[in-house]
């Protein structure tokens, strides 16, 4: 059996996905297709990086990631295969790796394809060929010519300061939860053992406790906690956009918006990043 995983911003409303799964099905029968999501924001490759980031570790090696977000070949964009830590990605070369990994990736081919394949829409007539290849055994040395350099897109980072860790709202999913660009590891780092409190908008919305469950606070009611991919998220227990309203809907939150964490205490660290 062989795992292929698509991630687009094509929307479900319409006939895309259902083409590019025959497309694969008709070359590849054998396969198991699983989507992460084709609800990612029109072009945005930053929220497409974060939705697979946060899960492609969790597939079994040798699985085939197809990312379907700016996917189109031009004279400033080659499209390629990635081969890393045992799992194959196909994608444009549009920045988005950069986003994916925190390194670059030894394996890289550039996809060169007979013009014959479907180029109009790359995620079927290109990508589900290369990942049909793959997932039966094929090498990604004859899907093209491998290459050492991919392009860069800056992840946009926390700010860090001695009491304070400032960043930014990445992501709100269906039930209006707000994942934020602050991770575990780095509030570790920087809070050595001090009292922590999330702030955003207005002091009101102040959250002075950092949860481990959602069942910490009572139903209702605004929490933090780190959510199962490392990343601080913002929630209202039991909320949502269908049930009095998520996070993001109570506190007028959207993407970008700034998340800051204080740190109040003494510390003996002199790190002060």
């Amino acid at each position: 059996m062989s795992i292929i995983t698509l991630t687009s911003d094509l929307g479900t409303r319409d006939h895309y996905v259902a083409s590019v799964k025959a497309a694969l099905l008709s070359q590849a029968p054998q396969c198991v297709v699983v989507d992460v999501s084709h609800n990612v924001r029109p072009f945005d490759i930053h929220e497409a990086a974060f939705l697979l980031r946060s899960v492609w570790l969790q597939f079994p090696l040798g699985t085939v990631h197809i990312v379907g977000v700016q996917p189109e070949y031009n004279a400033e964009q080659s499209q390629v295969v990635v081969q890393y830590l045992g799992h194959y990605f196909i994608a444009a070369d549009n920045g988005i790796f950069s986003l994916l990994f925190d390194e670059m990736p030894e394996d890289i081919y550039e996809i060169t394809l007979p013009q014959g394949n479907d180029w109009t829409f790359p995620m079927r007539g290109v990508f589900a060929t290369c990942a049909a290849h793959i997932s039966k055994g094929g090498a990604p040395e004859f899907l093209g010519k491998r290459i050492s350099v991919l392009k860069n897109t800056p992840a946009k980072l926390p700010h860090v300061e001695k009491d304070t860790i400032k960043g930014h709202v990445q992501y709100i999913d269906h039930y209006g939860n707000i994942y934020t660009n602050i991770s575990r590891d780095l509030f570790d780092a920087k809070s050595a053992g001090r009292r922590a409190e999330v702030h955003f908008k207005r002091a009101l919305f102040t959250i002075k406790k950092i949860s481990n469950y959602y069942h910490d606070v009572i139903e209702g009611e605004r929490m933090a906690m780190w959510a199962s991919n490392g990343f601080l998220m913002i929630a209202i227990n039991g909320g949502s956009h269908e049930n009095g309203g998520g996070a993001a809907d109570l506190f007028g939150l959207k993407k970008d918006d700034i998340i800051r964490i204080e740190f109040y205490g003494n510390t003996n660290s002199e790190d002060d990043f």
